[in-house]
């Protein structure tokens, strides 16, 4: 296309298509902990397998829970207390507690639950 006619195209009307998907329950398939950001925060990533997605796997690293009656959707972010165990009350805490788990290696083949969080899927543990 010529570069000049570009100039004179239009902004259009159409929306854009947007993809969802529904939230279902998943199978997480891997579990992996990544430094995010500037200062290299330890967060938890999940890999999962949804039921309407054929195009492989997924990754997660949210979670919808319950704080002072309200859903709050932050990161999975792993965080260890004195005795260098994961942090009770954290996100991630009350995550693993719903799936019914201890650590982070329990969860690999284990089934969760979703949510959306805008267009985006997060892990549901309320």
């Amino acid at each position: 296309m010529n570069t000049q006619a570009e100039l004179e195209k239009e902004v259009g009307t159409i929306e854009p298509e947007k993809k969802s998907l529904e939230p279902k329950k998943v199978k997480i398939v891997q579990v992996e902990i990544i430094p995010v950001g500037e200062k290299k925060n330890l967060k938890v990533s999940c890999t999962i397998e949804h039921p309407d997605y054929s195009e492989g796997t997924i990754k997660i690293s949210s979670v919808a829970y319950l704080r002072e009656k309200k859903v709050v959707t932050t990161g999975l972010w792993f965080n260890l207390d004195k005795e260098d165990k994961i942090q009770k009350g954290t996100a991630l805490a009350l995550f693993l507690g719903k799936v019914g788990v201890k650590t982070l290696k329990e969860l690999e083949g284990k089934e969760a639950d979703t949510d959306l969080d805008g267009n985006y899927l997060c892990f549901k543990a309320y």
